[in-house]
């Protein structure tokens, strides 16, 4: 069932084979990919830590929530820095493809297709397959967010 009648802006990037998209309104930088420094006693899910303009942020292993396997980082990488409601996070993706208007009517719910998929904001039907979109909110556990909350200093 589709969610609305709207159109979304989806940054779309690529992670292995698979087409990933975030909404463009989180997206607050692309970069490409540094060295991500490791961070102790962060939940499993974190790769680590890069500075970006003196600010500390978690790198996500997204290849991790996909069951992908582990790459080291490369130079032609990019890091995605996405504002989430409470934090800003980086995601790790191979390559960054461009914004694209995704019809709402054209996205189904997650949660109507398998309770696997929560993380999703929704899946989109497009030309070259299914378009998996990732609530960025959704990334971390609330697990997670509390073990790293006690990692950071506050703001």
């Amino acid at each position: 069932m589709p969610l609305s009648t709207s159109t979304l802006s989806i940054l779309l990037a690529r992670i292995h084979d698979t087409q990933i998209g975030f909404s463009a309104a989180a997206v607050r930088e692309i970069v490409r990919a540094v060295a991500i420094a490791p961070l102790a006693g962060a939940p499993g899910v974190i790769e680590g830590a890069v500075n970006l303009h003196g600010r500390i942020v978690p790198v996500v292993d997204v290849r991790l929530r996909l069951s992908l396997p582990a790459l080291a980082v490369a130079s032609d990488q990019y890091l995605v820095f996405l504002e989430t409601s409470d934090r800003l996070i980086a995601v790790r993706v191979d390559d960054v493809e461009d914004v694209a208007e995704i019809p709402a009517s054209t996205l189904e719910s997650p949660a109507a297709l398998s309770p696997v998929l929560q993380r999703l904001q929704g899946i989109a039907a497009i030309d070259s397959g299914a378009l998996l979109i990732y609530d960025v909110d959704s990334f971390l556990t609330q697990a997670e967010r509390e073990q790293l909350d006690r990692l950071e200093p506050t703001e």
